[in-house]
């Protein structure tokens, strides 16, 4: 005799959803992923976002086939009750099946290669004129020439995080310490932890860390009356130093991502002296310590003080464009309060992410978040295969009556600055009082 399946209701299923005791459901079979947090590669923090829920589109977007199979260990013996899925889910699901049929994602052209070689060749060029050239003006030029190295670094680390880009995972983790750690002096394993959060929770004003920019940056007033970050772990008030700065966050706006480097610089020693597990934390650490041995050696190379400051100054300014592109992708989208969601994944993610329109030669220079809609729909497609993919993610869109928002860079920049500008108008009226100043968050929230 067969034996009887054995149901538990979504009202339970919520219930297991605290550190300890992490349920989760994919294809209505229901998994205990307690004991996975510690071990799992993109972090605990995807599993404390999504647990007491069924997660098999973000499941899907995020593991290959190959990944079901490891899932049995992990099975409970229950099956969701009345489980469902969504027209769009469905229609979802086959475009993921279509173009793993089709190589996509295990094809991934040669943009990697291309991109290390003009990062080799950006950084030769600057380092040679800062050596061999005693023109103040070619300093500056090379202190910009740094500062496009950095953003073409940073688009080998952010696809890196993804998929794998080279032709194996060990290649992969040099390229990727080579590319984020030693060259720009960012963490990867900052990076990942952070990115993956803000891909689960995509435009979640409390759990999405690249919407947490308090006390510099606001993108709505929701916030305005101080929150808990889940990401952070810890509350973050919105004070009298708080309101001063975002009352004129769209004229500091470029001036902070001129500047925001610093605070990534600030995030990789935090994660990486703290007590939170990190995996390879010595490579990660090694990595850090090499880039802060020859950039301030090559900086000190320079004939006086005027001329070095306005090289780090001109590095940090240009990587500042990078910056300015990835808030562009989702500061003048749509935001909510409260955890993700799993059973309405391209809902949230198309909702919460707007494409920059441009000409295929200009990819390079956007590195893939030009079609930040596919990407977050699938994060781990090669860069090279976004365009291709864009129209049926546009037809998907259509069908199900999801949004496919997209602009100009030049659009992009004015609809910011002007979601930026209605939070500050808001953050001006003083007619609600706010918390005694706390300096601590201004060092310590991610923005």
């Amino acid at each position: 005799m067969a034996e009887t399946k054995r149901y538990i209701s979504k009202q339970e299923l919520e219930k297991h959803k605290v550190p300890g005791d992490l349920w989760i459901s994919m294809q209505g079979k229901i998994y205990n992923v307690s004991d996975w947090t510690k071990d799992h590669p993109g972090g605990e923090a995807p599993l404390l976002s999504l647990a007491g829920q069924d997660v098999t589109d973000a499941f899907i977007a995020y593991h290959p086939g190959t990944a079901w199979k490891y899932l049995d260990k992990f099975f409970t013996g229950y099956y969701l009750q009345d489980y469902s899925v969504s027209e769009a889910s469905k229609d979802y699901r086959r475009l993921v099946a279509e173009f793993s049929k089709m190589g996509f994602f295990e094809k991934k052209g040669n943009v990697t290669l291309f991109t290390i070689f003009l990062v080799a060749l950006l950084f030769t060029a600057s380092v040679y004129g800062v050596l061999c050239s005693e023109s103040t003006w070619v300093h500056l030029i090379c202190g910009g020439l740094m500062g496009f190295s950095w953003i073409q670094s940073g688009w080998i680390g952010h696809d890196s995080g993804h998929y794998q880009v080279m032709s194996s995972r060990g290649m992969t983790r040099v390229a990727q310490v080579l590319s984020g750690n030693c060259l720009a002096g960012i963490s990867i394993a900052w990076w990942k932890w952070n990115h993956n959060a803000h891909h689960i929770a995509c435009n979640s004003l409390d759990f999405d860390p690249d919407l947490q920019h308090i006390p510099f940056l606001a993108v709505s007033p929701k916030i305005f009356s101080s929150f808990t970050s889940y990401f952070y772990d810890r509350k973050i008030n919105f004070d009298s130093f708080a309101r001063f700065l975002v009352s004129y966050q769209h004229w500091t706006f470029y001036p902070v991502m001129c500047l925001a480097r610093l605070n990534l610089f600030a995030q990789s020693f935090a994660l990486l002296l703290s007590k939170r597990r990190v995996s390879n934390r010595g490579q990660e650490i090694l990595g850090i310590l090499m880039f802060w041995i020859w950039y301030p050696l090559l900086v000190s190379c320079l004939p006086n003080w005027g001329e070095r400051v306005m090289f780090v100054l001109s590095s940090f300014t240009v990587t500042g464009i990078q910056h300015v592109q990835f808030c562009l992708n989702h500061f003048s989208s749509n935001v909510y309060i409260g955890a993700p969601t799993g059973n309405n994944w391209c809902e949230k993610q198309t909702q919460g992410t707007l494409n920059i329109s441009c000409s295929p030669w200009l990819d390079w220079f956007h590195g893939g978040l030009q079609f930040q809609i596919e990407h977050h729909l699938f994060p781990r497609l090669p860069r090279c295969h976004l365009r291709t993919v864009s129209p049926f993610v546009k037809d998907l869109c259509k069908k199900h009556n999801l949004p496919y928002n997209c602009a100009s860079f030049y659009m992009a920049n004015v609809m910011t600055i002007g979601t930026l500008r209605a939070a500050a108008l808001q953050a001006q009226d003083l007619s609600n009082p706010v918390p005694k100043n706390l300096v601590w968050d201004a060092v310590n929230t991610h923005g």
